[in-house]
C-alpha cells in the first residue's frame, strides 16, 4: 500500500515539473480508450433514434386557424367588409391573368396550325372570333352577366357553320330550346347537330327509343364524354408501364369517330374551312365534349353549373375549328323541375326545399325509395326528414337536416352520377319553326347512313345502368330560354308574382296537412295541438309541419312520451 501512495507522489511531481517546462501542455489530454468511445457512439445513435421516432408519432404540425375579428372590436363589421373586397379583387386579378394566359395559348395555337399567318394579323383574327382586349372585358365583367351570356351566345351561333346542341340523355327533350333552335333555323345556311351526351346513365332500350324518335328530326350523335382527360405525355406514359391495365371507366369516351367523321365528311363536301359551335343548357357536357375531341384539357370543367361564361376557341385540325359557348338562360317562366334542372342560379334563387321538391314529385315514387332506401314518404318534407335521419345529417339537438337533405337530393340530379330516365312522346310532333323541307335541308351534306353504324356500335360498347335500377322521371317537355337582352328585363316582374303565388299555395299545402294529421289524432292530443297553434305564429310553416311529423312518429308508441316531448322540443 505504502509503495502504491509512493509512485502515485512520484507521478504527481513529475507532471508538475513537464508542465512548469512546457507552459503548451497544460491542457489534459482528450484521447480516450475505444471502448469508451463506442459507448459514447452508441448512446448518440440511440438518443437520436428516439427523436426521430418521437417526431413520426407526433406529425406535421397543423397550421394554427385563423380566430378572426372579436366581437368586441370596434368596426368588425367595416374591417370583414374590407377583407372580402380584398378577396375578390384578388380572385378578379386571378381570373383576369388566367384569361390573359389562354389568349397566349389561343394565339400560339393560331400561329402553330396556320404558320403563314404574322403575329400581326393574331388580332383581326381576335376581333372575327369576339376575343376581346383586357380593358373591354374589365368594362364587360361590370355589365349584367345574364347580358353578356346573350351577346356571347349570338357570337357563337354567327360565326358556326355547324352547331352541336348538346342534350343530356336522362332528359333531351328537356335540354332543347325552342327560341334557340329557331333563331339557328332563320339565320339561313346553318346546320343544326343533336349530341345525345351522358348516354352511359340510362338504359340501353330508352336510348335507342330516343335515337329513334330525334334522327327524325335532326342528325343525333350518341356520345359519352370522357371526364378525365389527360395530355398526351402522360397518356404514352401510362401505356407504356401497364400495357396490359384497363383504363378507367371516365377516362373512356364514346362516340367520338362517329362525330369526327360527320364533321369531316361535311368539310369535305362544303371545301373549305369550318367552324363548330357547341351550345346547350348548364351542365349538359359542352366543355367535356370538346375536351374528348381534343384529348386535352382546353375548356374549364367541374360539377358546379354555369363554368364557361365566354366563348373559346379551340381549332381541332387545320380545316375544323370548334367554339365552345356559355349556357342558355333559362326563362323564369318554365315550370319550377325545369328552373330546379337547367338554371345554374337556382339553388341561390329558388331555395332547396322548392327546388328538391319539384324534382321530387316528377320523380316515381317507388324506384327512389328503392333507390335511397328509405321507407315510403306522404310528401316531400317527410321524405327529406327521413333521408337527412338515414344519411345521419343532424342539426343541433338532434334536429333532423332537412334543408341539408334538399341540396344533397338537387345536387345528385343535377351531378353526372345519378342514372334516371324519361320516355319519348308516343307520337312525332314536328316543332312550328321546322316543317319537311327544313329538316331536308338541315340534313343535307351528312352521311347519315355511316352516322347510324357509328350510333349502332356506341350503343353496344356503352354500359348503361339496368332499368330497374334507373328512376323513372317525368319530363316537363321543351324548356325556354332567353336570347335577346331586352327579354331579360321583361322577364324579371312575371318571376316575382309567380314566386309569390307559389309561396301562397305552398303555405296553403303544408296547412291543410297540418290540419289532417291534427283530425286523424286522438283526443288526447289537445294540448298538443295547442302548442302547434303557438308554434305556428312564431315559425314559418315547414318548421310547423316538421315538428307536427316528430310528433306523429312519437304518438305510435306511446302518446303520454309524446305529450312531454312536445314540451322539451319547445
Amino acid at each position: 500500500m505504502e509503495r502504491k501512495v509512493g509512485d502515485l507522489q512520484e507521478t504527481e511531481r513529475r507532471s508538475k515539473r513537464i508542465t512548469f517546462e512546457n507552459p503548451e501542455l497544460k491542457k489534459a489530454s482528450k484521447r480516450m480508450t475505444c471502448h469508451k468511445r463506442y459507448k459514447i457512439q452508441k448512446k448518440v445513435r440511440e438518443h437520436h433514434r428516439k427523436l426521430r421516432k418521437e417526431a413520426k408519432k407526433r406529425g406535421h404540425k397543423k397550421p394554427r386557424k385563423d380566430p378572426g375579428v372579436p366581437n368586441s372590436a370596434p368596426f368588425k363589421e367595416a374591417l370583414l367588409r374590407e377583407a372580402e373586397l380584398r378577396k375578390q379583387r384578388l380572385e378578379e386579378l386571378k381570373q383576369q391573368q388566367k384569361l390573359d394566359r389562354q389568349k397566349e395559348l389561343e394565339k400560339k395555337r393560331k400561329l402553330e396550325t396556320n404558320p403563314d399567318i404574322k403575329p400581326s394579323n393574331v388580332e383581326p383574327m381576335e376581333k372575327e372570333f369576339g376575343l376581346c382586349k383586357p380593358e373591354n372585358n374589365a368594362k364587360s365583367g361590370r355589365q349584367n352577366s345574364k347580358k353578356l351570356y346573350c351577346q356571347e351566345l349570338k357570337k357563337v351561333i354567327e360565326a358556326s357553320d355547324v352547331v352541336l346542341e348538346v342534350l343530356d340523355a336522362r332528359d333531351p327533350l328537356g335540354c332543347r330550346c325552342p327560341q334557340v333552335e329557331e333563331a339557328i333555323v332563320q339565320s339561313g345556311q346553318k346546320k343544326l347537330v343533336l349530341i345525345l351526351n351522358k348516354s352511359d346513365l340510362v338504359p340501353k332500350e330508352n336510348l335507342e327509343s330516343w335515337l329513334n324518335y330525334l334522327k327524325k328530326e335532326l342528325p343525333t350523335v350518341v356520345f359519352r364524354a370522357s371526364t378525365k382527360p389527360k395530355d398526351k405525355g402522360k397518356i404514352t406514359k401510362r401505356v407504356k408501364a401497364k400495357k396490359n391495365a384497363a383504363p378507367f371507366r371516365s377516362e373512356v369516351c364514346f362516340g367520338k369517330e362517329g362525330l369526327w367523321k360527320l364533321l369531316g365528311g361535311f368539310q369535305e363536301t362544303c371545301s373549305k374551312a369550318i367552324q363548330v359551335g357547341v351550345i346547350g343548357f348548364p351542365n349538359v357536357g359542352k366543355s367535356s365534349i370538346i375536351n374528348s375531341l381534343k384529348q386535352e384539357q382546353m375548356c374549364n370543367v367541374g360539377v358546379s353549373m354555369g363554368l364557361t361564361r365566354s366563348m373559346q376557341v379551340v381549332p381541332l385540325d387545320k380545316q375544323i375549328t370548334i367554339i365552345d359557348s356559355p349556357s342558355f338562360i333559362v326563362s323564369p317562366l318554365n315550370s319550377s323541375s325545369a328552373l330546379a334542372l337547367r338554371s345554374p342560379a337556382s339553388i341561390e334563387v329558388v331555395k332547396p326545399m322548392e327546388a328538391a321538391s319539384a324534382i321530387l314529385s316528377q320523380a316515381d315514387a317507388r324506384q327512389v325509395v328503392l333507390k335511397y332506401t328509405v321507407p315510403g314518404y306522404r310528401n316531400s318534407l317527410e321524405f327529406f326528414t327521413m333521408l337527412a335521419q338515414r344519411r345521419g345529417m343532424h342539426q343541433k339537438g338532434g334536429i333532423p337536416n332537412v334543408e341539408g337533405a334538399a341540396k344533397l337530393l338537387w345536387s345528385e340530379w343535377t351531378g353526372a352520377s345519378l342514372a334516371y330516365y324519361c320516355h319519348p312522346p308516343t307520337s312525332w310532333t314536328p316543332p312550328p319553326y321546322f316543317n319537311e323541307s327544313i329538316v331536308v335541308d338541315l340534313k343535307r351534306g351528312f352521311n347519315l347512313e355511316e352516322l347510324e353504324k357509328n350510333n349502332a356500335q356506341s350503343i353496344r360498347a356503352i354500359k348503361g345502368p339496368h332499368l330497374a335500377n334507373s328512376i323513372l322521371f317525368q319530363s316537363s317537355g321543351l324548356t325556354n330560354g332567353i336570347i335577346e337582352e331586352k327579354d331579360i328585363h321583361e322577364e324579371l316582374p312575371k318571376r316575382k308574382e309567380r314566386k309569390q303565388e307559389e309561396r301562397e299555395d305552398d303555405r296553403d299545402s303544408d296547412q291543410e296537412i297540418v290540419d289532417e294529421e291534427v283530425d286523424e289524432n286522438s283526443s288526447g292530443m289537445l294540448a298538443a295541438e295547442e302548442t302547434g297553434e303557438a308554434l305556428s305564429e312564431e315559425t314559418t310553416a315547414g318548421e310547423q309541419s316538421t315538428r307536427s311529423f316528430i310528433l306523429d312518429k312519437m304518438i305510435e308508441e306511446d302518446e303520454d312520451d309524446a305529450y312531454d316531448f312536445s314540451t322539451d322540443y319547445v
